[in-house]
Parts: C-alpha cells; sequence; structure tokens
C-alpha cells in the first residue's frame, strides 16, 4: 500500500490521465478508431529524444562542458550569469528537464565550494525559469513543443521565428534580473576543472542519434526509420540506457490522446470546449497549464481548437506561474528541499514573485504583437 502511495504521489498527472482514460472509455465504448487517437510520431520521436539524452547525460559531457565553462569566471555575478545562461541555452537542445537535472546539483555543489550558499535560492529559481523559457524556442525543447509541432504542421523555421521574440524577452529579463541581484563585494571565484571526458564510444553514438533525431523532427527523416535504429543501437552499445527512459511520460500522453479522442467524438462536449476555446487559444491555456501543468494543457486543448500557434505560445508561457504551471519546475524544487543550506518556503516565495513577473511581461509581449 506504502508503494502504491509513493507511485500516486510520485505521478499524479499520469494517475489523473489514466482515470480519465478509463472513464471515457466507458462512455465512448473502445473500438478501431482507438488506435487512431495516439500520435506514434509524437510518441516515437519523444522516445529517441530521451534516450539520447539519457545516455549523454550518463557520459559527464554536460557537466565537463559547464565547469570549462564557468572555469575563468572570477567573480559571483559573473558566475551567476553562466549558471543562468547555461539552462537557458542548453534547454533549447537537451530539454528543460535534463537541463535542470544536469545544472541545479552542479551549481549547489559549485556554490558550496565557493562557500556563498546565499546565492543558491536566487540561482536555481532563475535557472528553473531560464530552462523553461529557453525550451520554448525550438520544438525539442519540451515535450509539448514537440507534440504541437507535429501538429502545426509548421516548418522548423516558423516555430522558431513564432517564439524568438519571447524568446528574446526571455533572455533580456534573465539579463536585468542577474544585474539587479545584490552583488556580493569581496568573493572571488575560482574553480577547477575536475571532470574528465575518456575516450567512449557513446560520445560518437548519442550525437549521430541526436541527428537522427533531429531530420525525424524536420521531416526529413522518417521517424520510425529513427526509432528502430535508435532502439537497435542502444539495446547493442549501452542497454541500460533503456531502463533510463521516462516511460511514464510516454504512456501519459497515450492516456491523454484516449481521453481527447474519447471526448472529441461527443457532440455536446466537443462543442461547448471549443466555444470556450475559440478565440482565447493562448490565455486559456496559460490560465490551465497554471492547475494542470502545460504539457497535460497542450495534449487537452489541441483536440478543442485548430489555432495550434496559440497553443503553442500560451502553453510555452504558461509554464511560468505556478510551482506545478511546469512540471520541470519540480525538479528544482526537490534538489532546494533536499539541501540544508535553502529555505524551501523561501524559494517558492522567490520563485513564485519571478514567475509571475516574467509571465505579465511576456503576455504584455503577446498582446502588444499578436
Amino acid at each position: 500500500m506504502n508503494k502504491v502511495i509513493c507511485f500516486i504521489k510520485n505521478e499524479v498527472v499520469l494517475v489523473i490521465a489514466c482515470i480519465l482514460a478509463v472513464i471515457s472509455s466507458f462512455i465512448v465504448t473502445p473500438d478501431h478508431e482507438y488506435i487512431q487517437y495516439i500520435d506514434f510520431r509524437t510518441l516515437g520521436i519523444l522516445f529517441c529524444l530521451m534516450a539520447v539524452m539519457a545516455g549523454l547525460q550518463k557520459t559527464g559531457v554536460f557537466t565537463y562542458l559547464a565547469e570549462r565553462l564557468t572555469a575563468n569566471v572570477r567573480s559571483a555575478r559573473g558566475l551567476m550569469f553562466i549558471l543562468i545562461m547555461l539552462c537557458f541555452f542548453f534547454s533549447m537542445l537537451i530539454t528543460n528537464d535534463v537541463a535542470l537535472i544536469t545544472f541545479v546539483p552542479f551549481t549547489i555543489t559549485v556554490l558550496r565550494l565557493i562557500k556563498n550558499e546565499k546565492l543558491m535560492i536566487p540561482v536555481v529559481a532563475l535557472q528553473t525559469v531560464a530552462a523553461n523559457l529557453g525550451s520554448m524556442l525550438t520544438p525539442i525543447g519540451n515535450p509539448q513543443n514537440l507534440y504541437l509541432y507535429g501538429r502545426s504542421g509548421m516548418h522548423l523555421g516558423e516555430f522558431i521565428l513564432l517564439m524568438l521574440p519571447y524568446t528574446a524577452l526571455s533572455f533580456v529579463l534573465l539579463t536585468i534580473s542577474i544585474l539587479f541581484c545584490k552583488k556580493k563585494t569581496g568573493v572571488t571565484v575560482k574553480l577547477e576543472c575536475n571532470t574528465s571526458i575518456k575516450k567512449d564510444k557513446r560520445l560518437i553514438i548519442y550525437p549521430l542519434l541526436f541527428v537522427l533525431a533531429l531530420l525525424s523532427v524536420a521531416r526529413i527523416l522518417d521517424y520510425r526509420i529513427t526509432l528502430i535504429i535508435t532502439a537497435v543501437v542502444i539495446a547493442a552499445a549501452d542497454r541500460k540506457t533503456l531502463g533510463k527512459i521516462d516511460y511514464s511520460l510516454l504512456v501519459t500522453f497515450i492516456a491523454f490522446f484516449v481521453f481527447i479522442g474519447n471526448m472529441g467524438r461527443i457532440d455536446v462536449f466537443r462543442e461547448l470546449l471549443r466555444g470556450i476555446i475559440g478565440g482565447r487559444e493562448c490565455v486559456t491555456s496559460v490560465v490551465t497549464s497554471q492547475v494542470v501543468s502545460n504539457v497535460p494543457a497542450a495534449l487537452l486543448l489541441s483536440g478543442f481548437t485548430d489555432n495550434i500557434r496559440e497553443l503553442i505560445i500560451g502553453t510555452n508561457i504558461g509554464g511560468l506561474g505556478t510551482l506545478i504551471a511546469s512540471m520541470a519546475s519540480l525538479i528544482s524544487f526537490k534538489y532546494i528541499s533536499g539541501s540544508s543550506s535553502a529555505s524551501s518556503s523561501k524559494y517558492i516565495a522567490l520563485f513564485t514573485a519571478v514567475n509571475i513577473i516574467f509571465l505579465a511581461l511576456l503576455l504584455c509581449l503577446y498582446f502588444i504583437i499578436r
């Protein structure tokens, strides 16, 4: 029973998605149309990306790059800038989750080494915001982007241009936030690079598999070819990595696909939601994200509107706000909660304040350029 309770606590979104799928199946009896609900392209590419990132993370290459980038920094503010922008720019390619899993523990270690743990709360809070905002520029930055990009039929360049104004403003806001952080006088930063990269076949395999995944995202290579190659190569060269994949996320997607598909076949429900969402896709997705997080919001709302571009903007901006607006934010919170050097309540207070300010300013930009 304790294991069940623990599982439910850790996988709340998955459990809710499965319950909704099961309930909806009593309303719409399972038939041959169920298979059409599933977006196999999104699931296949998502699997490949998660596998590649899990493999690359095991090699230590991201930590190695972080150490090299921070090695020559000599001021606390300069260190803050590097640590925060690592999350911002890397999240565009390695996803916001992986960026936070990699760089938040690195940040905590670095701040302890230089005996400047007072910076932990502001730096980690801004790192989390940076990862959630940097990831919105590319289709592979986060799961909802990958899904909505596939639904939209947009070209890669179109997607990037759509999100570029918001990403640019985010960079400016992050830079200003760093500059406004209280300057720590008398602090000298001197870091040594302790991580070394050994010759490893995985350093060749995973970048090549990542290129294949990108080709599938850009619709140059069939995702099924990439999926087969990725699964076979990893099973042969680094089988343990297959156990590091977040399968619960894949099952969550499937459950939501079933629920949305069933609800879409109920005329009254479909028309009601279309009436509520129609013309207000961005704002609706921002509000919905605050309660259920942006990935489920994207999956739920996409079944009842054709204006996917607005959903892309709304679910990305909607990753700001509450702690659960983006599930990636919980990663940072867990690290802070497990640290004896930081107060969880102070972190939540600062995190929420920063998120609300950033969300308000990005929404202002949306209403200006829409």
